[in-house]
């Protein structure tokens, strides 16, 4: 899994669907992920459903959930699989929808497209296949019931629009059911283009609450979380079950109802900007340290500024000398344990250490004795903390993907 940097989009796709290529064609193979069988039964597919299966579609099952427990699906449904591979939960969305339903197959991969195609030509079975991709759905707007879909959207690059295009397609009310993996780690170092990493399934998860914060962008309802799954546990390979640990990677099932209509812009723009986002946005990113000292800086030294340019245009402005100099040392507080929570990443002490030693001569000059030199070094030292602590962390997920050897990271440590 040793990376190469620059890929575009097209490169993504192309190894995507390689892979997927292999798993349709070569089932039998060695993959990083559980496939056919194995891959059912893990993951809880009930054996009287597994029984519906024929043999060839079953041997190419590679999800990630069993997204049926959303029970999503009606009977008469115009239903899309979205990601259907093989054809696994197209065939078993068939059985639900009944003789009066139709399931819409689509999946990105030609051989997996063709596989199902023949099987169900085979069976006279009432199933459309098309080959296209999550972000460009070839539906018409308000034309689908239901929606499920396993694994896919990891492997999009585009989520945001996938999921803006699986609300398109859906009528008011419509019903989506999906199984998909999800990490509590963002991946932040600068793999996002390489497409090997990408089809390992975690660099191109999502946190899971981002996830479901962008199905309520798009305009879904009454989200839910039915399960976690830790898919990663049946992985064959031991740098992929290191990755997805490192990473707090897992497989969720998720259930949503379709809005009326999607938001406006305005109600958009409202959710994007709520700050517990943000919050969770510097925090999942190892920013918390950078913020704290932001604001320790700009509490000192920016309202020092503004105090003495409101008294150059004539306006007086008294400072409460204690309260100032507390909230600084709140702040610089914070920034030190901002850096120490790092070591739960990194495991080394050094930023730490530096952070205590910076913050002990900030709060020297603010509380024992005030020397403005002093101040500066400082906040100077607990700059360097705060970069050391994100240089460390990069590092340690570059170590994990593969992205640099184990002896080079221990190196620079």
């Amino acid at each position: 899994m040793v990376a190469i940097l620059g890929y575009s989009k097209h490169q993504i796709t192309s190894a995507v669907q390689d892979m997927y290529t292999r798993v349709a064609e070569m089932p039998h193979s060695s993959f990083h992920f559980p496939v056919g069988y194995q891959a059912l039964r893990a993951l809880d597919y009930p054996p009287q459903r597994i029984s519906l299966l024929p043999t060839e579609i079953a041997d190419s099952f590679a999800g990630v959930g069993y997204p049926f427990n959303g029970n999503a699906i009606r009977a008469g449904d115009t239903t899309l699989d979205l990601g259907a591979g093989a054809g696994t939960d197209s065939i078993l969305a068939l059985d639900l929808t009944g003789p009066d339903g139709h399931v819409l197959s689509l999946d990105l991969t030609s051989a997996m497209t063709r596989k199902l195609k023949q099987r169900a030509d085979a069976q006279g079975a009432c199933i459309d296949v098309i080959q296209a991709t999550a972000e460009r759905l070839p539906f018409t707007s308000n034309s689908i019931d239901s929606i499920t879909s396993n694994g896919a959207l990891n492997l999009v690059p585009d989520k945001r629009r996938a999921i803006a295009e699986m609300f398109r397609v859906l009528k008011p009310g419509g019903r989506v059911q999906l199984a998909d993996v999800v990490i509590s780690q963002p991946v932040t170092v600068d793999c996002d283009s390489d497409p090997r990493l990408w089809v390992e399934c975690v660099v191109g998860a999502t946190v899971e609450e981002n996830l479901l914060a962008m199905l309520g962008d798009a305009g879904f309802e009454s989200i839910r979380v039915i399960r976690h799954i830790d898919y990663f546990a049946h992985s064959p390979s031991i740098q992929t079950r290191e990755v997805a640990r490192s990473f707090g990677a897992c497989s969720v099932e998720i259930a949503a109802r379709r809005g009326d209509q999607a938001p406006g812009l305005l109600r958009q723009w409202l959710r994007r900007s709520d700050p517990r986002r943000w919050l969770s946005f510097i925090k999942q990113r190892g920013f918390l340290g950078v913020s704290a000292l932001m604001l320790a800086l700009l509490t000192c030294y920016g309202l020092l500024a503004a105090t003495l340019l409101l008294a150059l245009m004539g306006i007086q402005l008294t400072l409460d000398l204690q309260l100032w100099a507390g909230a600084i040392g709140t702040f610089t507080a914070l920034t030190v344990f901002a850096v120490a929570a790092g070591k739960r990443r990194h495991h080394q002490s050094m930023p730490t250490v530096i952070a205590v030693a910076g913050a002990c001569l900030v709060f020297f000059s603010l509380f024992i004795s005030y020397w403005g030199v002093v101040e500066l070094a400082g906040f100077m030292v607990l700059l360097w903390a705060v970069i050391r602590d994100l240089t460390l962390r990069r590092r340690e997920e570059a170590r994990h993907l593969g992205l640099i050897p184990t002896e080079d990271t221990d190196a620079a440590k």
